[in-house]
């Protein structure tokens, strides 16, 4: 495992107007690793994986303080990029979002954005993001298909496509496996593994089984009678869900909540 830190926070909160949703939140990710963050539902595991995007931003009333650095740069200082940003932290949604046209031009519509008009060029990020998200022999003759006509579990790894383009540096997924049947779950945990090896990688997901087989670290969270969500404990996946430090993480783990 990559001993080097990509995301850093520090004394992370957050809060929806005034409800205080994420507290002290202190942690290390580090770089091509991936991390799962697990705990019940409502404790703030979505919010936090949108903090690394500042996709929170999006919604009314939000504050956050505290520190959260990308290779060392704050990521919620007044003269950062956001669109910056997220180029560099890529996402992929619960559900399939993919855009009614066709599979080529729901992974260039990135690129084109970032002003790369060069039909060769295009043609050659859409060739690369489709072989590293394990769906180009399955399309190479169809891309002009509408993207809508895949199945989910092709559509997903559309949207893992769509996010490569940009040659992101990290991968947010956010449950993204969970409407997904048994065979197409599998075939993005593989993915996952192989994409690893280039890009950091932070999941949230409700089950046990898939941040045990692909994370090498996990975060649990859980809210406290102040409502709060809280970091409980971080640590190897392993060493975790064999020897849990808390007994709250034990019980969660195992079942007995959640």
């Amino acid at each position: 495992m990559d001993q080097s830190i990509k995301i850093k926070t520090d004394a992370l909160n957050l809060y929806y107007g005034a409800f205080h949703a994420l507290g002290d939140i202190t942690m290390n990710i580090y770089s091509r690793t991936i991390t799962a963050i697990i705990g019940p539902s409502g404790c703030g595991k979505s919010t936090l994986l949108r903090v690394f995007n500042r996709m929170n931003d999006l919604i009314p009333g939000v504050k956050v303080d505290g520190g959260v650095l990308l290779d060392d740069l704050s990521i919620y200082d007044k003269n950062t990029d956001v669109v910056s940003l997220r180029k560099k932290i890529g996402m992929v949604f619960q559900r399939p979002n993919v855009f009614p046209m066709s599979i080529y031009d729901n992974i260039a519509i990135g690129p084109r954005k970032h002003k790369i008009k060069h039909a060769q060029k295009l043609d050659d990020i859409i060739e690369r993001s489709l072989l590293q998200a394990a769906l180009w022999d399955e399309v190479k003759d169809n891309l002009k298909k509408p993207a809508l006509e895949l199945s989910p579990g092709q559509q997903q790894r559309l949207c893992i496509a769509r996010a490569i383009a940009i040659e992101p540096e990290v991968i947010l997924f956010d449950e993204s496996c969970s409407a997904l049947d048994p065979e197409s779950t599998m075939k993005i945990e593989e993915l996952m593994l192989t994409l690893v090896r280039n890009y950091t990688i932070i999941i949230v997901t409700h089950n046990m089984e898939q941040a045990l087989r692909v994370s090498d670290m996990s975060a649990f969270l859980m809210i406290g009678q102040d409502r709060v969500g809280k970091l409980v404990e971080y640590d190897r996946t392993k060493t975790m869900f064999l020897n849990p430090k808390d007994k709250r993480t034990e019980d969660y783990i195992t079942g007995r909540f959640g």
